[in-house]
C-alpha cells in the first residue's frame, strides 16, 4: 500500500484519475491519497468466504457489497473503500457512487501482507469518526480478527479481539456470528 498527501482540491478527481490510469485502488484517508494493488487469491478469498457466509443470513433488506466505497459525512472527498460492506438493498437502485457510513451495518477490512500498524489504526479511527456501526478486521498475517461496534467521538467503544477459529459474533440485523476456521492465512513473508 501506498500513501500519497496531495494539496488540498479535488482529491477524487486525482484519485479517479489513479485509478484509470494504474488499476490500482484508490481511497482518500483524512485526506490522504491511500493507493492498494488489486488483492491477491488469499485476500480476495478471504474476503469471498466472509460474503459467501453473511450472504445466506441475512435479513432481505440488507446485501453484500464489495467495490463499493463511504464517504466521511461533511466532506465526500474524503472516502474509504472497504473489502466487503453490508448496507441496505436500497444501494442497489442508488444513483451515487458514496455510501453514507450511517447506513453501513458493517464494514470488512481484510488486512494486506504490506499495510503497516499505522495504516491500520488510521482507517479504524476513520470509520469509528465517520460513525460506521461495526467494522471487522481480518488479518490474514497472524490469523487473527478484531471486531469494533459502538463508534462515539471517533473511537468504536467495543473492541473483541480474536484468532482464526473462534467464531466472531455479531449483533442482530446480521447473523449470529461468522465462522472464520476456513480463511487462508498468507505465506509466510521472507
Amino acid at each position: 500500500m501506498t500513501a500519497i498527501t496531495v494539496r488540498p482540491g479535488r482529491l477524487r478527481d486525482a484519485a479517479e484519475e489513479i485509478e484509470r490510469s494504474t488499476g490500482l485502488r484508490v481511497q482518500i484517508v483524512g485526506g490522504t491519497l491511500v493507493m492498494s494493488p488489486t488483492p491477491r487469491g488469499k485476500h480476495a478469498g478471504t474476503v469471498r468466504l466472509l460474503r459467501d457466509q453473511l450472504i445466506r443470513r441475512l435479513p432481505e433488506t440488507l446485501g453484500a457489497y464489495e467495490v463499493s466505497s463511504i464517504f466521511m459525512p461533511g466532506n465526500e472527498e474524503d472516502y474509504v473503500t472497504p473489502d466487503l460492506v453490508i448496507l441496505p438493498v436500497d444501494w442497489d437502485r442508488d444513483d451515487e457512487w458514496l455510501a453514507d457510513p450511517r447506513d453501513t451495518v458493517l464494514a470488512v477490512e481484510v488486512i494486506s501482507n504490506s499495510e503497516g500498524a499505522q495504516a491500520v489504526a488510521t482507517k479504524t479511527d476513520w470509520y469509528a469518526t465517520a460513525g460506521a456501526a461495526t467494522l471487522l478486521a481480518v488479518d490474514p498475517r497472524k490469523g487473527l480478527w478484531t471486531l469494533y461496534t459502538h463508534p462515539r467521538d471517533g473511537a468504536y467503544q467495543g473492541v473483541l479481539h480474536g484468532k482464526y477459529g473462534e467464531p466472531v459474533p455479531l449483533a442482530a440485523p446480521l447473523p449470529p456470528e461468522l465462522r472464520t476456521d476456513d480463511l487462508p492465512l498468507y505465506a509466510p513473508r521472507s
